[in-house]
């Protein structure tokens, strides 16, 4: 049951960044960072895991302090987040064992 899980997706703050990305054209960094509430050098860590995955791409526009990071979803990244999803369910929808018979 559990063979569906993504390691790459289940970390906490990945999976929810996947969410962001999987109901979203793109976002930027710092959307992403004041969402999940987490510090830059912890969604870099966190993004660079997805991009190095295929699951994400990154595009940079300008430079220096202006520059903004735009993330986007790839088509392997929202087949692996939806895989991920059904493999939660199951067993999330799987019955407690004291209700099975």
């Amino acid at each position: 049951m559990i063979d569906g899980l993504d390691p790459v997706i289940h970390a906490p703050k990945r999976l929810a960044a996947m969410a962001v990305l999987a109901n979203s054209a793109s976002a930027s960094f710092r959307f992403l960072r004041d969402y999940l509430q987490i510090s830059d050098s912890d969604l870099s860590k966190h993004m660079s895991a997805l991009e190095a995955a295929g699951y994400v791409t990154a595009a940079k526009d300008g430079r220096g302090r202006g520059a903004t990071t735009t993330f986007k979803l790839t088509k392997l990244g929202q087949t692996a987040y939806l895989a991920h999803r059904q493999a939660l369910h199951a067993i999330l929808d799987d019955p407690l064992p004291d209700q099975r018979e």
